[in-house]
């Protein structure tokens, strides 16, 4: 029986394209990566730091996560999200709006909220995040695409950031768990968990049933999706960054890879 690095090594190899992979048993032995250091465009991957940083700025009493602060009609940029769709001159609370950022991937919430802590501030939560590698430079949805040059991240940063929320040590226990919370009532399930989807309503066994914390991002040529796996009474990070690969046989990798990584934790 094939081990599970080969498994995930034929995984990518089957899907084409460049890939950067980081699979983590949080406080056990098992590691492995595939090109850890290789740049991607970070695409909504980058949402997950920017939370971190909002947190943080809630933290030093900049901000209260309850305050709610107003949607302008200059802030509802196009993509993904539903508040690009709403009435302008609203007021939403700030928790909310990471929760639309993270689940939905609203691109008009996360401008907001980098307008709201400063640009100065993602970049400080990426470097106690462990993400030295990765680079903060844009708010998302501005043109033309390339100017400022997009946000860039690597998967061992993408990894190095999960483990500090799934071990709580990243401000506090407390934010960790808000944060690790907000990502597990993810809308976009077609990636990392999509095989996983029919497994919890049918478990009888409690080792069967599992939990995903992720967060998605594409663009043509990309696809990308990174969280934390709770499966076995393990906890697992999973980091997969593609590029030039079919869109289908990326989503198709991703959901390989999330599948063999919960029989190797439930078993």
């Amino acid at each position: 029986m094939n081990s599970l690095p080969e498994k995930l090594e034929t995984i990518i190899a089957a899907a084409g394209g460049e890939w950067g992979v980081v699979v983590e048993e949080i406080n056990g032995d098992f590691y492995w990566e595939h090109n850890a250091c290789q740049s991607f465009a970070a695409e909504s991957i980058i949402k997950v730091p920017i939370m971190a940083a909002v947190f943080a700025a809630a933290d030093k009493g900049r901000i209260r996560l309850d305050e709610a602060i107003v949607m302008k009609q200059t802030d509802q940029v196009g993509g993904s999200g539903v508040l690009q769709h709403l009435t302008p001159d609203t007021h939403y609370p700030i928790y909310d709006l990471i929760t639309l950022m993270i689940i939905q991937s609203d691109n008009a919430a996360t401008n907001m909220l980098i307008d709201l802590i400063g640009e100065d501030q993602v970049r400080l939560a990426m470097k106690e995040l462990g993400m030295h590698d990765s680079c903060y430079s844009r708010k998302l949805m501005l043109y033309p695409a390339d100017n400022p040059p997009n946000n860039t991240i690597t998967a061992g940063d993408i990894a190095r950031m999960l483990r500090q929320l799934a071990a709580g040590t990243f401000l506090s226990q407390h934010a960790c768990r808000q944060m690790v919370e907000i990502m597990k009532k993810q809308q976009v399930r077609n990636a990392l968990p999509a095989r996983l989807l029919h497994i919890v309503e049918g478990a009888s066994d409690p080792a069967a049933v599992w939990e995903m914390a992720n967060k998605t991002g594409w663009d043509t040529g990309r696809q990308h999706d990174v969280g934390l796996l709770f499966a076995g009474g393990k906890t697992y990070s999973l980091t997969a960054l593609s590029e030039n690969a079919l869109p289908d046989a990326s989503l198709e990798a991703m959901a390989a890879i999330g599948y063999e990584v919960y029989r190797y934790a439930a078993s």
